[in-house]
């Protein structure tokens, strides 16, 4: 489905209360109006969607902070990029002092694969923190 450029106008009822806290939101976040608000909010849950799909193509970052100096730590966390080099696509290393370091690793593939992937590498010992944000590649998004 791509976009076609029409647009369809729709109504939507809500409580005082609830619209005047959605405008309150949406100010914060800097949303021009409450039409570019849903529609952001219609296509972040589209994206949720297409990950509960196991087989759908998407695309996310691994984030990992970790202790660098721990015993093979470097090696494992390396050893499992090159082991899914095919769904790792590139990375970014971060020295954050003498003793931590972050790595943004930047995955496409199904998300059944993403997942398995983020799960090894975040469940090493030694990763202080992890996680895996999760995006899409837009082709079914307008």
């Amino acid at each position: 489905m791509a976009g076609n450029g029409n647009m369809t106008r729709f109504g939507i009822s809500a409580d005082q209360r609830l619209l005047e806290d959605f405008d309150s939101l949406i100010r914060k976040e800097g949303y021009v109006n409450r039409s570019e608000a849903i529609r952001d909010m219609i296509r972040n849950q589209l994206v949720k969607r297409n990950w509960e799909n196991d087989n759908k193509e998407t695309i996310g970052t691994i984030n990992l902070v970790y202790k660098h100096g721990l015993r093979k730590l470097t090696e494992k966390i390396a050893e499992l990029q090159h082991h899914n080099h095919t769904h790792i696509i590139s990375s970014l290393h971060v020295h954050l002092d003498n003793d931590r370091c972050f790595e943004v690793l930047v995955v496409k593939g199904t998300s059944l694969q993403i997942r398995e992937v983020a799960d090894k590498l975040i469940g090493i010992k030694g990763v202080i923190h992890g996680n895996l944000s999760m995006s899409t590649t837009g082709k079914d998004l307008y």
